[in-house]
């Protein structure tokens, strides 16, 4: 039988930056593989660098050196517009600030990936309400942003984040506004989704606990991913 291909693969991609004339090296060779379906976190102290590797991983930065492949391809390589497709398509994006769109209800901010790409409109807001339901927010779709809490409106961040499907997701601190109860009300929902719909999920986390809950295990120190002791 071959060995299954990973849906990720990071190869010693490093990322510096010079400020005041000084080279501030935050990520020294970094190696990594997230296969479908799995469900990693990632932890490290602050400004140990973990943004900055899911942005290079989303392609919302580029490593100073380094490859990172999705799906085969190397994502460096792509145009512009390729590159837009594999983030629109491939990768679901959830950071801590939700950037909800204010002036759109919540089931249009779901919908909003499938608008933009120009899907039928009927369609796309009866796929969001499914997903607004799944969050179990369907008692909240025409609410607006301002009229949500920080919890509901990071359900709604995760559900726009699933709207086309993605076989990847990339969660930057997607509980850290959150109280430990609603935090891990998040991280359970995140297992449920997977389990239903088989997206791989990579969550950056400030919490251990939340970390601990995930399968497969990692932290970022002194530029590297380890894989973190059991």
């Amino acid at each position: 039988m071959s060995k299954e291909t990973a849906l990720l693969t990071v190869r010693k991609v490093c990322k510096s930056y010079f400020m005041h004339e000084r080279c501030i090296e935050v990520l020294r060779g970094v190696d990594l593989s997230i296969y479908r379906g799995q469900m990693l976190s990632l932890v490290g102290s602050s400004g140990s660098g973990k943004s900055t590797l899911l942005h290079i991983l989303g392609t919302l930065d580029m490593p100073t050196s380094g490859e990172v492949e999705c799906q085969g391809k190397s994502v460096f390589m792509l145009n512009d517009a390729a590159q837009a497709e594999l983030r629109n398509k491939t990768i679901g994006f959830v950071f801590q600030a939700h950037h909800l769109l204010p002036e759109f209800t919540a089931l249009e901010n779901v919908a909003m990936p499938a608008l933009i790409r120009r899907e039928d409109r009927q369609k796309a807001l009866a796929r969001a309400r499914d997903l607004l339901k799944k969050v179990y927010l369907e008692d909240r779709c025409e609410h607006k942003p301002g009229e949500l809490s920080g919890g509901e409106s990071q359900r709604v961040a995760l559900a726009r984040a699933l709207m086309l499907a993605p076989a990847l997701l990339l969660a930057d601190e997607p509980t850290g506004n959150l109280d430990p109860r609603t935090g891990f009300g998040i991280m359970e929902l995140l297992h449920e989704l997977n389990r239903e719909l088989g997206t791989a999920a990579l969550v950056v986390t400030h919490h251990e606990a939340l970390a601990k809950a995930m399968p497969h295990r990692f932290r970022l120190h002194e530029g590297q991913v380890l894989p973190c002791e059991a």
